[in-house]
């Protein structure tokens, strides 16, 4: 169940930023990019605090600060085939890290211990409070609103592995963003592109789930408390793909915007003897 966008009516869009001071706030992006900075978080009330941030004074963060990221694994049924599986009689779980979390135009960075990191595009679910085994009809109104994710993946690694904690855990495997909006329309597109190849990579209408956001919510809350704040991604369509250094990803979901970021190398662990000519410069 979605909360329905009221068609031809730009949607509101919340955004965490940072001031050129460091200063971090929740926000309301307006059209002309000018900011309405809110009092706190928008899901605790947040209100208009009287204080506008022009444009070109801040920086896109990723939009909330959740307690956990919890996903949802083969919530498609042709993403369940091509990675060689059945759909699931009941939602997959596994959590990702907060450290996973990156910003919109951060970059991703591909660690040395995997050959293969594929890029993931989802719709993520905003909680916006405190809900313990909850129906889905009182799910529907725990999800405060939705964002883009990517749910970056070391597919070797996952493979490898007998659970999914490190192939899904590394830093920078989260981007976020780059806004939260209240409602979205049930048949809104996913879709993700890879540099500049105009034929998307993934391309579903987000109703293609196996499991709806609000049985999803209900399942997960009969497991562990949400809390506002709280991340939920909910599955990825087919046509997952390797990421190389030097690509930029770009993930659309209709209705919110997009979310994109570069690729890079992470820095290989240092060697024995690098690690002794810095303590022999140190001593």
């Amino acid at each position: 169940m979605f909360k329905y966008e009221k068609k031809d009516v730009m949607a509101d869009r919340y955004v965490r930023v940072k001031t050129a001071q460091g200063k971090v706030y929740y926000g309301l992006l307006e059209l002309n990019q000018s900011v309405q900075v809110l009092d706190t978080a928008p899901w605790l009330g947040g209100e208009p605090n009287g204080e506008l941030l022009a444009p070109e004074t801040y920086q896109l963060l990723h939009p909330c600060e959740p307690s956990k990221i919890i996903a949802v694994g083969k919530n498609y049924s042709a993403h369940a085939a091509e990675m060689g599986g059945e759909v699931p009689k009941e939602p997959i779980l596994f959590l990702k890290p907060t450290t996973t979390l990156i910003d919109p135009d951060a970059e991703i960075a591909l660690p040395p211990q995997s050959k293969r990191v594929e890029y993931e595009g989802e719709l993520a679910l905003v909680i916006g409070t405190r809900c313990f085994n909850v129906t889905p009809k009182q799910a529907i109104a725990a999800i405060w609103g939705y964002t883009i994710a990517n749910d970056v993946t070391a597919r070797d690694i996952q493979r490898s592995d007998s659970q999914w904690t490190r192939g899904k855990g590394f830093d920078t495997f989260c981007p976020l963003g780059p806004w939260i909006v209240r409602e979205i329309s049930p048949t809104a597109m996913l879709q993700t592109f890879v540099n500049d190849v105009k034929k998307p990579f993934q391309s579903a209408e987000i109703d293609e789930m196996v499991f709806s956001p609000d049985y999803i919510v209900s399942y997960i809350s009969q497991i562990m408390t949400l809390l506002p704040g709280d991340v939920i991604l909910t599955g990825t369509p087919e046509g997952v793909g390797p990421m190389q250094e030097g690509d930029r990803i770009y993930i659309e979901i209709e209705g919110i915007g997009k979310l994109q970021n570069t690729v890079i190398l992470r820095e290989p662990l240092p060697s024995i003897e690098d690690e002794n000519i810095e303590q022999s410069e140190i001593d």
